[in-house]
């Protein structure tokens, strides 16, 4: 994993990766001070066009999908009990959503 694939703030660790499938982006509470907690994922396919998929982990069942990445990161951000703004985003994820 290099240093584009992960990102930390706010009590949240993003880390990013591709699957043979899919590019995922979970989000996981690392600091028991804040008000995070759990975890909560965004996937999209692996070519990059699809709709996001948030879930409640990286392996979870879909609990919502979006066409904009702002749009996940608010439903990711309401799972973890934190503000969207607050969610670290690794470099290597930025791009992601249509």
């Amino acid at each position: 994993m290099t240093d584009d694939q992960t990102a930390e703030a706010n009590g949240i660790r993003a880390t990013y990766e591709e699957t043979a499938t899919e590019r995922i982006l979970e989000l996981r509470s690392i600091d028991d001070a804040t008000r995070a907690s759990g975890t909560a994922a965004i996937a999209q396919n692996v070519e990059g066009y699809a709709m996001l998929k948030v879930r409640s982990t990286a392996d979870g069942d879909e609990l919502e999908r979006y066409y904009g990445f702002d749009m996940a990161l608010d439903h990711a951000g309401e799972l973890l009990g934190v503000s969207p703004h607050d969610l670290p985003v690794p470099p290597a994820a930025e791009d992601m959503g249509m």
